[in-house]
């Protein structure tokens, strides 16, 4: 766990298909409520994930808005201490990737590192049927940590994106995803670069986040 983080350059070495069968295995474990085990993943690999980021990023070099969100990515209107948070992981990011935050094609740029999947060899979708509610969406939040945490087990690295959800009609061309799914992320895999000096956004105390109440 102390190792995890979202890694945003990675190398072209490819992910052996028996090691993410293995950890995506050993994931079906993951608690779910009422055991429904909601989430729907692919694995995408090789030529078709190398067309999709290829569509993927011609989308963000021309400046297109993206999808019609299905869900929310935040709240609308951010506030203390949260907003705080948010902004200073948001400068971190930046500077770790190399754009000045007042570069007026900023936006452009991190749209096209983020539709390479930061160079990753392979990214995995993870959808939930349109009738899920709340409590799904927890779990298909606590089946991807133990994903992640796998991974970093096997010596691989992960990046969650959110942003995949821009391009969800792209993504569904590529992995076939029926009408009734909703795109939830993709999580990118892979070896991180270590010529690309690490990024590990700072974090809220545990006492900022945890009560105890004993008395």
């Amino acid at each position: 766990m102390d190792t995890r983080r979202a890694v945003r350059a990675f190398t072209d070495e490819p992910v052996p298909r028996a090691v993410l069968r293995r950890v995506l295995t050993a994931a079906t474990r993951a608690p779910s409520s009422g055991n429904l085990q909601p989430w729907h993943v692919y694995v995408v690999t090789g030529a078709p994930l190398a067309d999709l980021k290829r569509r993927a990023t011609a989308r963000a070099l021309a400046g297109d808005p993206g999808d019609e969100r299905e869900y929310p990515m935040y709240p609308p209107a951010l506030h203390p201490p949260y907003s705080d948070r948010f902004t200073a992981a948001a400068v971190q990011r930046y500077a770790a990737l190399g754009i000045d935050r007042d570069d007026p094609a900023r936006p452009s740029k991190i749209a096209a590192l983020n539709s390479a999947a930061f160079g990753a060899p392979a990214v995995l979708f993870c959808y939930l049927d349109q009738t899920m509610g709340p409590g799904q969406w927890t779990d298909a939040g606590m089946y991807l940590q133990t994903v992640m945490l796998l991974l970093r087990a096997e010596g691989l690295h992960t990046c969650p994106q959110v942003m995949w959800t821009q391009y969800r009609t792209t993504v569904s061309e590529t992995v076939g995803a029926p009408a009734n799914l909703i795109l939830l992320c993709g999580v990118s895999v892979g070896h991180a670069d270590p010529t690309v000096p690490p990024l590990r956004t700072t974090r809220a105390t545990m006492p900022e986040t945890v009560t105890f109440i004993d008395t």
